[in-house]
């Protein structure tokens, strides 16, 4: 199977082939550590954590930067607003991304570099552009000259000519440039942030501009050309557009061989604004009561190109989903069988749930069809499971699948986590009234056995009536039990 992805520089889907063989450099846009990152900046981190997964699940090793951005307008506004340091903004905000990265399970990348840390490099980098003539000094600050760098604007698709009104400077509007569609590098000269954030360089006292800072760390730690470079669509332009022309223009070669873009996330169909209050954090949502492995199952079900839509019902069915899934797990793991016996339906069944799973993922990850494929295998394990006598030839195959699939969603082990079904009283409870309805039906008194399924509803057990038996769902626990004896 060929692994291919969608590269947002040519816009088309091509097979995937690091640089390396058998190594993938991976840089990730993290994030501005001003105020506490929000779900819709998880479910950018969240689909890189899948890719990176996935990744490794094919066998590649992953060396992946992703950077924090501890100076830049933002961080060192709320520093002057609030009369701080520029770290005694930012590290608390580290911890609690930190903190958040853990709830939802995310890998820990191989290098997490502070931009304030890497000053030296990014003074370097701009001193490059201006020995080759792409960079110009003006009033201590240093801009980069787009109109010198041919093929700028090709990631976002725009043509420079038509750049002067359509500039989003990102905060550099105040500093004097020869064109107004040039980004700073450096910004010095007179400001009003004070000393929140300054450094000494060959051209006065000043600051690295934004989009520099992640030219500099990407090149230091994975080299002048990337495999892959990831962010959000918002990023396209100018961030994403801004370093391919000042990495590529210091070191004439490509700077990144693809470009992954994951689309914006809404908020119960409508866009993420603080002033709709929707911008909910990771503890706000537990707080509600839903819980991590449903919100990573969440933000990881819709393909990261579109727009995904986060709903409240959504989580609740998240929830039920990864209850499927992990009850389905719990059943096969109880059922006892040979180690050397692996044929059998359900052998079978996994065989093919790993074959379609992993066309789903090499085709751009498409999750939908990777999950259609587990649920597959869920639903007609489960038929396997509930038949009389149990045919349990292939647990071990199912297992290893089920396996794989935590290696990639990483949602089970969350669960595991949390704990997962209702207490035994309720278990036992669910059996006794299980046991009334049975009775009532046998005795034909049909409205007292359809008052007492309402009951066990009202208590959200669910009653799946089968062939030889009943099966119980329990919130995230399934408990099958014999049909009486007629």
């Amino acid at each position: 199977m060929t692994l291919r992805f969608h590269n947002s520089l040519t816009r088309r889907l091509e097979p995937f082939e690091p640089i390396e063989p058998g190594r993938v450099r991976m840089y990730t846009c993290g994030p501005t550590v001003y105020d506490r990152a929000h779900v819709g900046n998880f479910r950018a981190f969240l689909w890189e954590d899948l890719l990176r997964r996935y990744l490794k699940w094919k066998g590649f090793e992953v060396d992946q930067v992703m950077n924090l951005t501890d100076v830049d307008d933002r961080t060192i506004a709320a520093a002057r607003e609030r009369g701080m340091t520029l770290a005694e903004v930012t590290e608390p905000v580290i911890g609690m991304f930190v903190e958040d990265w853990d709830t939802l399970g995310l890998e820990a990348v191989e290098h997490s570099p502070r931009a304030t840390e890497h000053v030296g490099g990014m003074i370097a980098l701009i001193q490059k552009l201006l020995d080759r003539g792409l960079a110009y000094e003006a009033d201590g600050s240093i801009y980069f000259a787009i109109g010198k760098f041919p093929g700028y604007g090709r990631l976002a698709n725009l043509d420079p000519a038509e750049l002067v009104s359509a500039q989003r400077a990102a905060g550099d509007e105040e500093y004097d440039k020869d064109d107004a569609r040039d980004f700073v590098l450096w910004k010095g000269g007179e400001r009003e942030e004070g000393d929140v954030a300054v450094w000494d360089s060959p051209w006065g006292q000043g600051r690295p501009g934004w989009h520099l800072e992640c030219s500099a760390m990407a090149m230091e730690y994975l080299g002048d050309t990337l495999d892959i470079h990831t962010g959000g669509v918002d990023n396209l332009f100018p961030h994403h557009t801004n370093e391919i022309a000042q990495s590529e223009g210091a070191t004439g070669q490509t700077f990144s061989n693809n470009w992954l873009h994951a689309a914006h996330l809404l908020v119960e169909g409508q866009k993420m604004s603080k002033s709709l209050g929707n911008c909910y954090t990771i503890p706000e949502l537990v707080e509600k009561g839903h819980q991590p492995s449903s919100i990573r199952y969440l933000l990881l079900s819709g393909h990261y190109r579109s727009q995904l839509n986060f709903k409240f019902d959504g989580l609740v069915n998240a929830a039920h989903a990864v209850g499927r899934i992990h009850e389905f797990r719990r059943r096969v793991q109880a059922v006892e069988e040979s180690s050397t016996w692996s044929e059998g339906p359900l052998a079978a069944l996994a065989k093919e749930a790993r074959v379609r799973f992993e066309e789903a993922m090499d085709n751009d990850l498409n999750v939908s069809d990777a999950l259609a494929a587990v649920f597959n295998l869920v639903r007609e394990g489960n038929h396997q499971l509930d038949r009389v006598p149990l045919d349990a030839g292939g647990v071990d195959n199912v297992l290893a699948f089920l396996a794989d699939f935590e290696a990639v969603f990483g949602v089970l082990s969350l669960r595991d986590r949390e704990g997962a079904g209702p207490d035994e009283g309720l278990v036992a409870w669910a059996i006794e009234r299980l046991a009334a309805r049975d009775l009532a039906r046998a005795n034909r008194d049909f409205g007292q056995a359809d008052a007492i399924r309402d009951e066990m509803a009202a208590k959200d057990v669910v009653v799946e009536d089968l062939a030889d038996v009943t099966r119980l769902r329990l919130g995230a626990q399934t408990v099958v039990v014999p049909k009486p004896a007629k």
